[in-house]
């Protein structure tokens, strides 16, 4: 199998611990590539986050040059997956993924608890204007992206996400919600993807 790297970016108030971010680690397990898979844990603003996860690639490609980076990302995650996309021109896999966040934040600010661990965040103002900042502009590979959506999704408008990515790059399953339920029966296509560009970029 090649060398490669697999991020995982968990969405907003979730953690490595979320059942998603487990079953793809079981599943990278299963295929013998469980120690190519990072799931940082993002507590910070967006604009942190951003450079913490950067900050973690460097020191990956320093530490194993020449692997390549692909990226599964989740809700918010999937925003910032489509950042690092973008910025690193890399395969990635979005799960109803946050497009425009900074749109509906207003909303958020104030202080939330953890599902997982219970730990306090806070959402400022800034942070808006942050996500705002963040958004990567227009997509310049679209054949880097595999799109997962639950039309039930009670938390994003998938046809949002149709329009961004389009819709020959995205699955729709018209049930579900924004946890996106029976996760585990994407792995497969979802690995295959990203594994197939790999293979792709060094032919």
């Amino acid at each position: 199998m090649s060398d490669f790297t697999l991020l995982y970016l968990h969405g907003f108030l979730s953690s490595p611990q979320s059942g998603k971010a487990q079953q793809a680690l079981a599943y990278a397990a299963q295929l013998g590539c469980e120690e190519n898979l990072l799931i940082p844990f993002m507590t910070e603003g967006p604009a942190e986050t951003i450079a913490m996860l950067t900050e973690l690639l460097e020191k990956r490609q320093a530490q194993k040059k020449g692997q390549k980076l692909v990226i599964l990302g989740s809700s918010l995650g999937g925003f910032y997956a489509n950042v690092l996309a973008e910025r690193y021109q890399a395969p990635a896999v979005l799960i109803n993924p946050a497009i425009d966040p900074w749109q509906y934040w207003p909303d958020h600010i104030g202080e939330h608890k953890n599902y997982h661990t219970g730990q306090t965040h806070t959402v400022t103002e800034d942070h808006v204007a942050e996500l705002q900042e963040l958004h990567p502009g227009s997509i310049q590979d679209p054949d880097n992206y595999l799109v997962f959506l639950q039309r039930h999704d009670e938390v994003l408008d998938a046809s949002i996400a149709l329009s961004r990515f389009g819709e020959q790059r995205c699955i729709v399953r018209e049930d579900g919600d924004h946890a996106y339920a029976d996760f585990e029966r994407e792995l497969p296509a979802a690995f295959d993807f990203l594994l197939s560009r790999i293979d792709a970029e060094e032919r």
